[in-house]
């Protein structure tokens, strides 16, 4: 980290084991992503809350190249647990900004459109065409939101396309023509 790291506590006495417990959390970011510039860590002793006693408020203000993340609003009556899920936090925030950064932003599946052409209702399954002609296999299972006895021939259909033991599969199957394709 190029700034040395602050590390404020307000509300309550500073504790030596709350801020060895940061400067943890915070050498395992930087494992994550060399090239932090500074980072901030507020932990606050709220007021008493009439049903939670006292929460410790936990922010996170970490700088990057370019960036900032911030975690705020996460609270908990146990500091360490605070802390936890506070770190968890920005190190899923810390994780995405280095796979965009690298170009490795996570890619969703192509959704396809088509129409049911055979059913089988009773054996729970049947196969949808897309326009190009290519046919997929479902089953009730496949349907979302279990509406498998709503699928007649003909039903329009969106769907993800996954690999399968025999072949290309629908998954995901909604009814209707939700988007043009």
């Amino acid at each position: 980290m190029k700034l040395q790291p602050q590390i404020v506590f307000h509300g309550f006495e500073r504790s030596d084991a709350v801020e060895a417990a940061v400067r943890d959390k915070l050498a395992h970011l930087e494992h994550l992503s060399g090239d932090i510039m500074s980072c901030r860590v507020v932990i606050d002793l709220e007021q008493k809350h009439k049903h939670q006693g006292h929460p410790f408020g936990v922010r996170i203000d970490l700088t990057l190249p370019g960036r900032e993340l911030v975690v705020d609003r996460v609270r908990h009556e146990d500091v360490y647990v605070a802390l936890r899920d506070a770190f968890d936090a920005m190190k899923r925030q810390l994780e995405d900004a280095v796979r965009q950064r690298r170009g490795f932003e996570k890619e969703h599946p192509r959704e396809l459109h088509g129409e049911v052409v055979r059913l089988d209702a009773d054996g729970g399954f049947g196969f949808i065409r897309t326009p190009d002609g290519q046919e997929y296999y479902f089953g009730r299972d496949n349907v979302a939101g279990g509406h498998f006895d709503r699928v007649d021939v003909g039903t329009a259909v969106q769907f993800i396309a996954e690999p399968a033991g025999e072949g290309m599969q629908a998954k995901r199957v909604s009814l209707g023509r939700h988007h043009a394709p």
